[in-house]
């Protein structure tokens, strides 16, 4: 039971931390912002998923929020680093697609061990 929280808590983590600090590159480096008028994203989508990615770190990392509720983030955030592997691709950076794919696989065992611990 520790050893599973521990897991929780240290992937729940990254993903929250990651998360933060991408919403707030989102709204502050300018080499953001180019990276989205490169994909062909108009500047408001940038503004949305930087709100929407703090708004779901903030629902992982806090212990209150029911489980429900951070299905939905879970969702959204794995929609999200799906996109990001997808669009990488499609501009042909191989190499950038590999981040968002690790980052879903943590997301996923955040989310495993969220059950186990809920169940136990």
């Amino acid at each position: 039971m520790k050893k599973d929280k521990i897991i929780y808590w240290i992937t729940t983590g990254i993903i929250s931390l990651m998360m933060l600090f991408s919403a707030y590159a989102y709204f502050g480096d300018p080499k953001v912002t180019e990276g989205f008028q490169k994909m062909g994203f108009p500047d408001w989508f940038r503004i949305e998923l930087g709100l929407a990615k703090a708004i779901a770190a903030l629902v992982l990392i806090v212990p209150q929020i029911p489980v429900r509720v951070k299905e939905w983030a879970y969702a959204g955030l794995g929609i999200t680093f799906i996109s990001a592997a997808i669009a990488h691709y499609n501009l042909g950076d191989k190499p950038g697609m590999l981040a968002p794919i690790i980052f879903f696989v943590i997301l996923a065992v955040s989310n495993i061990y969220l059950h186990k611990i809920k169940k136990a």
